[in-house]
């Protein structure tokens, strides 16, 4: 990154199984890899430290497996404890992204990711989609393309159901990357702008 400021990422995520977690900290690589500082939160264990981080973060990306067509029930947890900072508009303005994983190619993850946009915009957050253009739907084209689920509000994975978290997809870990990637820049580019409006009003 170019700029004195470095932006800070969290990935607040829950992981039934150990494959959301896989992809969690591709996240958080990916993010730590354009400059930021990264920090990962697992919402099923979230400390009031951990809160802090999150109040502390320029950018939040939310995580979670797909299960009967929407996040977990430990990610909607933790979505309505966050109504403590509804109340106080603490995430306004924050950058928000998502990602998740289910068995299923479809699986319904795009509502999760759907879940994900409505929780950020009732914070007043700025969603960050996941800036790819789908892959793995040619005659030439693989599924070792990244979004070769061809999502595009968020990064998606797809696990076979009778595989751990070591069978979690390569270009579906590479995407997840990607995300982080992009949420890292885009934070760097809303910090150098913030600060420049603020020089000019000086």
């Amino acid at each position: 990154m170019t700029t004195a400021a470095r932006p800070t990422v969290a990935v607040a995520y829950h992981s039934g199984y150990g494959h959301t977690a896989v992809l969690a900290e591709a996240v958080a690589r990916g993010a730590a890899s354009a400059g930021a500082d990264t920090v990962q939160i697992a919402v099923d264990t979230i400390t009031e430290e951990q809160w802090a981080q999150l109040d502390a973060a320029d950018a939040i990306v939310f995580g979670s497996p797909t299960y009967m067509g929407t996040a977990s029930g430990a990610f909607h947890t933790f979505a309505e404890e966050t109504s403590k900072r509804w109340f106080s508009q603490a995430w306004k303005d924050k950058l928000a992204a998502g990602f998740t994983n289910s068995g299923s190619k479809s699986g319904d993850k795009l509502h999760t990711l759907q879940f994900f946009t409505v929780l950020a915009a009732q914070h007043g957050m700025q969603w960050i989609s996941l800036g790819l253009h789908p892959g793995w739907n040619s005659s030439t084209a693989s599924e070792n393309d990244l979004n070769r689920l061809g999502l595009f509000l968020g990064a998606g994975a797809q696990t076979h159901t009778d595989q751990g978290p070591e069978g979690v997809h390569q270009a579906d870990v590479l995407t997840a990357e990607h995300l982080g990637e992009r949420v890292a820049r885009q934070a760097e580019i809303t910090l150098a702008g913030r600060a420049a409006l603020a020089a000019l009003a000086a």
